[in-house]
């Protein structure tokens, strides 16, 4: 997956863009580590259970030029996309996905639109 300057998450109720304001510092200070080529990587595990080592993998990678990044949603082994927000889905993965997204919005890592008409 190429990086992009706006990603939606398929059936995801929002569109995410990176802010005109992201700054490096700001990455480091949300718990992005740097990779060894340089792009800025957070990974988080998304459970219904805290700590219960069973959910999905979130893997969120800005690259270098912070210009383009990509979302990733996986299971637990990293190898297989998961929709989280299909019908019937985990409502409570959903809520700890948006709260994440949102905390990173707020600090000016990216700007979300609605994607419903």
């Amino acid at each position: 997956m190429a990086f992009a300057t706006s990603v939606t998450l398929k059936n995801c109720d929002y569109s995410y863009t990176i802010s005109p304001a992201i700054k490096k510092y700001t990455l480091r200070d949300n718990t992005f580590e740097q990779t060894h080529v340089g792009n800025y990587q957070l990974t988080r595990m998304l459970e219904e259970i805290p700590n219960s080592n069973q959910g999905f993998l979130l893997k969120i990678i800005i690259n270098k030029d912070l210009t383009g990044f990509k979302i990733n949603i996986t299971d637990k082994s990293g190898l297989h996309l998961v929709d989280i927000f299909k019908a019937g889905g985990n409502a409570v993965i959903q809520e700890k996905f948006y709260f994440l997204m949102d905390s990173l919005v707020d600090r000016d890592i990216f700007t979300k639109e609605s994607t419903k008409a």
